[in-house]
């Protein structure tokens, strides 16, 4: 079982690795490689085209929604929703506290799991905070971080937004992790993982419609602005150290690390 788990944590890292390496060439000229590893956005110009195809969306479907749900349901059941969303992906992220070898971080995820469950009730409340164990990180693209994976270039996808190679595999990963993708298949249906992704996205729009719009009015560079933003939470999300805050940062995102690896 050992020698199993290391070819497959072997040959993940082999095929992320194969694909950054192909993604993310430095140019020649000085100039530009040094922009290159400041914003490592190589793909730059088709990342605007996604980007600009998702404020598209986000104006006329999104945020117009996203208004509604947070100024029209009342907010101890917007509360008892995320708190469930939450409860229901901590399996994912215990799969991964566990491939990250951190017994620690895994218990907490495991009592979380557990208090939320019994007494929440199914996560419908955060009781485990109020005990102690506050929400802890941990998805597949923070693996491979672990394993020593750098992330690669940076990607804006279709409608998940901004993101970067080695993330975007995780997320893959976590889907194929996620239980309740097992459980759909007994009766063939994916409405509970589609309708949980689609709540979730609503949930972090609807907090954070503020704060967007006041980038957006701020930046003299909208993608670019929210490019920094995104990556320094990211950093932070994988403890690592990250450049002062552009402003407004603290305001999209509430700071990932409060509670995230206790001790």
């Amino acid at each position: 079982m050992a020698l199993r788990s290391r070819a497959v944590r072997s040959a993940v890292i082999a095929a992320v690795g194969a694909l950054l390496c192909a993604c993310a060439t430095p140019p020649a000229d000085p100039d530009e490689r040094t922009a290159f590893y400041r914003t490592n956005d190589p793909l730059e110009p088709t990342n605007r085209v996604i980007f600009d195809a998702n404020m598209f969306v986000d104006k006329w479907a999104i945020e117009p929604v996203a208004r509604v749900y947070r100024d029209d349901v009342p907010e101890f059941l917007q509360d008892a929703i995320r708190s469930g969303l939450q409860w229901a992906h901590e399996p994912v992220v215990l799969a991964n506290n566990v491939l990250q070898a951190d017994v620690s971080i895994a218990g907490r995820t495991t009592t979380r799991f557990l208090i939320n469950g019994l007494l929440g009730p199914v996560g419908l409340r955060d009781m485990a905070k109020r005990a102690g164990y506050g929400e802890q990180v941990g998805d597949f693209g923070q693996t491979l971080h672990v394993w020593g994976l750098p992330e690669g270039p940076y990607l804006v996808l279709p409608l998940f937004g901004p993101s970067n190679v080695r993330d975007a595999v995780g997320m893959g990963v976590d889907a194929f992790m996620d239980p309740i993708r097992y459980l759909e298949e007994f009766n063939e249906s994916t409405f509970a993982t589609w309708g949980r992704v689609a709540m979730q996205g609503l949930d972090e729009r609807a907090q954070n419609i503020d704060s967007l719009d006041e980038i957006r009015r701020s930046a003299v560079d909208f993608y670019a602005e929210l490019r920094s933003i995104v990556r320094q939470r990211r950093a932070a999300q994988l403890h690592e150290p990250s450049s002062a805050a552009s402003p407004g940062a603290s305001d999209l995102y509430s700071d990932p690390a409060a509670g995230a690896k206790q001790p």
